[in-house]
């Protein structure tokens, strides 16, 4: 890899010089070994250490096909669903791969006795498969993590309703946690010129799944003046729920868990901000029973910051814990939007509080090409940034995403992947400098 390391690090290298560049047998990823799904049985899941069960070695390169991409890798990220893949949870995402793999002759590539992770990257274009004409060899570019084959109709108004619509590196095989990554072309776009290659490499799913869940119509349909209540809002999602929630004309009202994330909160330019360190909100008596009093102190919390207003928007993401909190201090008609569930799947409210009051639960997932895309721009346009905070080697891909099953961190952890270093990558230094104080911010910089 090292000849391709260097083409990249020239700058000058014709796109055409790319596409003669030999390309190795195997390459260094981060992956997890079918046979060892079972090693943390009878673990508690916070006690799953990924330290163990991710590997990083080499790997054969896999089969180019149709409409398809090999993108050499200079950074990608850690998001939730490394986590639960490392630690087999909810299922193994070796059954995500074994039902791909009966799709198709071409398909049965993903279904191997290891799984690359991976849903993020920021790289070089190195191949395109046949009928792939917008991308070239030498591009730089970032990829989303909507893998769809687009052969049913249902996909063609939302892809994300599309039957055979997956997320890349998660349910498929050949992730961006590696030095090469395999991808549908349509997953691909440009590089921002004014970031690093970890900066670049971080906002994909979780700023994509942002914009869905928060601006699109698809999801919350956010306008001007909605107070929008956002869980985790220094976190890697509600981070880039915050800038949205800001440059929409929409008020934020941002839940932190502690006074470092207040403070980033803060530095994004929202006002109006719940450390629950401080409040002391116990959502829960025990594991079984939570505790409407506890939704009524933070609605009445929220309603002193708003001015007497409720809830137009919960952008919500931990899932059981405050799922039921979510639901009541939303208003009469109002809309709690709904992914990750990072605190437990099954989800418990006061359905009085829903029914009666017409209020609205809306499901998002990633989002498809068109919203990626728009996210994306945005990235670019300097209006929404990065929400890196640390960058770690791809060798300890497996301490980073201890970090992230732990909460041990803030914004994005980011991984080197072919990059020797941090800092490198930018293209537009005099769009960097006059945005590197927002870029910065989660680095404490």
């Amino acid at each position: 890899m090292q000849h391709i390391l260097d083409a990249i690090m020239a700058g000058d290298t014709a796109g055409e010089d790319f596409a003669n560049l030999s390309l190795p047998e195997s390459y260094r990823a981060a992956f997890v070994k079918k046979d060892e799904v079972d090693m943390f049985e009878g673990v508690p899941s916070k006690e799953k250490d990924p330290r163990k069960s991710l590997h990083v070695d080499e790997v054969a390169m896999p089969e180019l096909g149709p409409g398809e991409a090999l993108v050499a890798v200079m950074a990608s990220a850690i998001n939730y669903n490394t986590v639960w893949t490392s630690i087999f949870e909810p299922v193994s995402t070796f059954g995500f791969l074994e039902r791909y793999g009966r799709q198709s002759e071409l398909t049965k590539r993903h279904d191997l006795p290891y799984h690359v992770v991976g849903s993020d990257l920021s790289g070089v274009v190195l191949r395109t498969g046949p009928g792939v004409t917008r991308w070239k060899p030498g591009q730089e570019v970032v990829a989303h993590c909507l893998s769809v084959e687009l052969e049913d109709p249902d996909g063609h108004d939302d892809t994300m309703l599309d039957p055979q619509q997956r997320i890349w590196g998660f349910e498929t095989n050949f992730g961006g946690l590696a030095h090469v990554a395999l991808v549908k072309a349509n997953q691909l776009m440009p590089k921002p010129d004014h970031l690093t290659w970890e900066e670049a490499a971080s906002p994909g799913l979780v700023n994509c799944t942002a914009y869905r869940q928060l601006v699109s119509k698809n999801g919350g349909d956010m306008k001007q003046g909605d107070n929008v209540l956002i869980w985790g809002a220094s976190g890697g999602l509600g981070g880039f729920a915050t800038q949205y929630a800001l440059n929409g004309g929409a008020t934020p009202v941002c839940v932190v868990s502690n006074a470092e994330k207040e403070k980033i909160a803060r530095s994004m330019g929202a006002e109006l901000v719940i450390n629950r360190a401080e409040e002391g909100y116990k959502f829960w008596k025990d594991e079984r029973t939570q505790d409407p009093k506890e939704w009524k102190r933070f609605g009445a919390k929220i309603r002193e910051l708003t001015g007497g207003e409720d809830i137009d928007i919960v952008f919500e993401h931990p899932g059981r814990e405050t799922f039921g909190a979510s639901v009541f201090v939303t208003r009469k008609g109002g809309t709690i939007t709904t992914c990750a569930s990072t605190s437990g799947y099954m989800h418990e409210y006061d359905n009085r509080y829903l029914w009666m009051n017409l209020k609205k639960i809306i499901s998002s997932h990633f989002a498809n090409y068109r919203e990626s895309w728009e996210a994306n721009r945005l990235v670019a346009k300097g209006k929404i940034h990065p929400t890196l905070s640390r960058t770690y080697t791809l060798d300890e891909v497996g301490q980073a995403s201890l970090d992230v099953h732990h909460n041990a961190h803030q914004g994005k952890v980011g991984v080197l992947c072919l990059a020797p270093e941090e800092g490198l990558g930018v293209r537009d230094h005099d769009m960097r400098d006059a945005h590197l104080p927002a870029i910065n911010r989660f680095r404490g910089v």
